[in-house]
């Protein structure tokens, strides 16, 4: 795989760290209980995408956790520009400790700004992007119909390994409107990796089985 690593400035990468020892390992690790299925299939460098269904704010932390230590400050997960560049101090820190890639959604139509270009430049830097392709939190258990934009990336990058993974449990754990987590048992199932084609309908509904064939590998009853 082609590419050049992005050297991160010295702040950001203590800074990462720190966030990842301070909060993301103790609220994964200890509040939670994390079962992960197929964990060798994980990358274990960049560049690489990762896909996972969306419930909960606590996705995007589980995501991070599951990765090598060494890897925490190339892990950049897209996020919603009006979302989390609303406040200056939210925008500061989604970007400098997370490292987080800022999407205009309500931009996605724009014929003067590419929504993908800080995604593609990620890889190119042989960073691992976290991207959910339903595009916003959904309700716990229910997943929505996936958006292209994952399957235009994956083009673009060809051998770029887009790899699965299907969260259960986090929903119930911190759902969408909540903002203190309560411990509940999550399952995590990653998938084999798929590679970019030309037809970005069959790529979208590949990855949709894919992940569909993740969630039925957990033996749980369903949520009432």
């Amino acid at each position: 795989m082609s590419g050049h690593h992005r050297r991160v400035g010295p702040i950001a990468w203590c800074l990462r760290h720190a966030f990842s020892w301070l909060v993301v390992r103790p609220v994964v690790l200890i509040g939670l209980g994390l079962k992960i299925r197929h964990r060798e299939r994980l990358p274990t460098e960049g560049p690489a995408i990762l896909v996972a269904n969306h419930n909960s704010h606590l996705d995007t932390l589980v995501l991070m956790s599951l990765l090598p230590y060494r890897m925490v400050p190339r892990v950049r997960p897209v996020a919603a520009a009006d979302y989390f560049l609303a406040n200056p101090l939210v925008a500061w820190f989604s970007q400098t400790v997370i490292g987080i890639i800022p999407v205009h959604r309500n931009k996605i139509s724009s014929d003067d700004a590419d929504p993908l270009a800080g995604a593609a430049e990620a890889l190119s830097a042989c960073e691992v992007v976290v991207l959910f392709p339903e595009g916003t939190r959904g309700e716990p258990e229910q997943m929505a119909d996936l958006k292209s934009g994952v399957a235009h990336l994956a083009k673009r990058f060809p051998q770029t390994p887009v790899v699965p993974v299907f969260l259960h449990g986090l929903g119930k754990s911190l759902p969408k409107g909540h903002f203190i987590p309560v411990p509940f048992f999550v399952d995590v199932v990653v998938g084999d990796p798929l590679f970019g084609i030309d037809d970005h309908r069959a790529f979208i509904d590949d990855l949709s089985q894919s992940i569909e064939a993740l969630d039925g590998e957990i033996d749980q009853p369903e949520w009432t």
